[in-house]
């Protein structure tokens, strides 16, 4: 059996030991060692370097906080036994140990992206591809360049030339055929979309085209379509056109499904716009169920866009959306616990400690600095000189003895406002680090081999003035 040393911090020790203690039918033993800091938070690869000193032989691996900074490589080296970061939260370690949910590989899809450049028509090529760059940095696989009813597009060919010169998979989106044998020319992919009153552009083009029906609701039409392409053996993508709410959502699923029950084999393209820009929600949760529809139905393609400011972040959402369902269907699971990327607004375990347990933490601090942390009563501050508890981030002020101190109480403040937000929206809040937002937001990105800055809760001296 596995034998695993922890290593932590004072104030952390006793819950460490608990959340150990708890864990059922672990294949693993364990020692913890509690290396002389307060904060487990605030280790670092040098500070283990220059404090273990105890015999490691009979351990298979260490495993320090998840916020531990430093080469741990290097360090693991020096020791001769793997070094490990654990979670940041020490509550969350049943997770890391596989205890509450199958470890399963997140990385593959089988929906392709065609991200749609709306206005192409009225950018500039260089803004064109721009705009394309950032669609394929978010996950997009193929860019559609959008044509306008009725506006010309006299550098049409320059788009898709210079779009194709630099990589991208391109397809044109137009009812005018005109401007489908255009882009075809030269060098799109694909082209959205034919009717049955324009498949004779097949004859005209290269490029792979998708096929609508006449009408939304005539599924005779793109039936018709689609045999003539099985017949003349070209390829193809074939769209039922997704209708938006109210006007006919439930029917257009169902004919996806009919259209999926007659031709199991056939590339299908769902165009989730329609949904995602035309409701005023938010996008991400409309966009995982949109894409768990498209992946029982086996769908080969989504089109979407980024119009509306609330849908602005459709196409990554989509990309993890897209990865989470396939790993779901794949191996048969509901699509619980790939990661909390698509948990924007609200946290499974937004609470990791009771008002309890932060009240016995907090009897432990022995220093000035200020601890932040929330549970279901409310925000949470403490330090050696006790603990205060309230709802309004404004009620701390008077007890925080900050007056004098603007530096201070202008982190505090950024710091309770956080706190705040977590709180009410039961989202995970942790001191020092910014909200995370999953997929709504972009990352702030963190070198584990660096060091934490000084801490930004300790008083600053005023200087002295001559």
């Amino acid at each position: 059996m596995e034998k695993i040393l922890f290593l932590t911090g004072r104030l952390a020790e006793k819950s460490l030991k608990k959340v150990l203690l708890e864990l059922e039918s672990s294949n693993f033993s364990w020692d913890i060692k509690e290396i002389g800091l307060q904060v487990a938070g605030l280790m670092t690869a040098d500070m283990i370097r220059r404090r273990l000193k105890d015999p490691l032989q009979d351990y298979d691996r260490i495993l320090v906080p998840g916020r531990c900074r430093g080469d741990l490589k290097k360090l693991s080296t020096e020791l001769g036994l793997p070094i490990d970061r654990g979670p940041e939260e020490l509550k969350d370690i049943p997770r890391f140990f596989n205890k509450e949910s199958p470890k399963m590989n997140v990385s593959n899809y089988d929906i392709s992206i065609f991200a749609e450049i709306v206005d192409a028509s009225k950018l500039s090529v260089e803004q064109i591809i721009a705009k394309a760059a950032n669609f394929k940095k978010n996950g997009a696989n193929v860019i559609d360049i959008g044509c306008l009813p009725e506006t010309e597009f006299p550098h049409l060919e320059d788009s898709v030339l210079e779009l194709k010169n630099q990589g991208f998979t391109v397809s044109v989106d137009s009812l005018d055929p005109s401007e489908l044998i255009r882009g075809s020319n030269a060098g799109a992919d694909y082209l959205l979309s034919l009717t049955p009153d324009t498949l004779w552009v097949v004859n005209e083009v290269s490029a792979t085209p998708i096929l609508i029906p006449k009408e939304p609701s005539n599924e005779k039409s793109l039936f018709e379509s689609i045999e003539y392409f099985l017949k003349i053996d070209r390829d193809f993508y074939a769209d039922a056109i997704l209708d938006p709410i109210p006007f006919g959502l439930v029917e257009s699923i169902c004919r996806y499904q009919r259209l999926r029950k007659n031709y199991p084999e056939i590339k299908i393209m769902v165009g989730v716009g329609n949904v995602s820009e035309l409701t005023e929600a938010d996008t991400n949760g409309i966009n995982a169920i949109l894409i768990g529809i498209c992946s029982e139905l086996k769908a080969s393609a989504v089109l979407t866009t980024q119009v509306s400011g609330h849908a602005r972040r459709a196409i990554n959402e989509i990309d993890v959306a897209r990865k989470v369902m396939y790993a779901a269907r794949e191996n048969m699971a509901l699509p619980k616990g790939f990661g909390d990327d698509l948990l924007t607004i609200h946290a499974k375990r937004p609470y990791l400690d009771t008002y309890e347990e932060i009240k016995e933490i907090s009897e432990n601090v022995k220093d000035p600095n200020f601890r932040i942390q929330i549970s279901e009563d409310g925000l949470h501050v403490f330090n050696r000189d006790g603990l205060l508890t309230e709802k309004d981030p404004f009620a701390f002020y008077p007890d925080l003895k900050l007056n004098d101190d603007a530096s201070h109480a202008f982190y505090m403040g950024v710091e309770l406002a956080r706190a705040e937000i977590a709180w009410k929206l039961g989202k995970r809040y942790a001191q020092d680090r910014g909200l995370d937002w999953g997929v709504s937001a972009d990352k702030l990105s963190e070198d584990m081999l660096t060091h934490c800055q000084p801490g930004n809760t300790l008083k600053v001296k005023k200087r002295k003035t001559k």
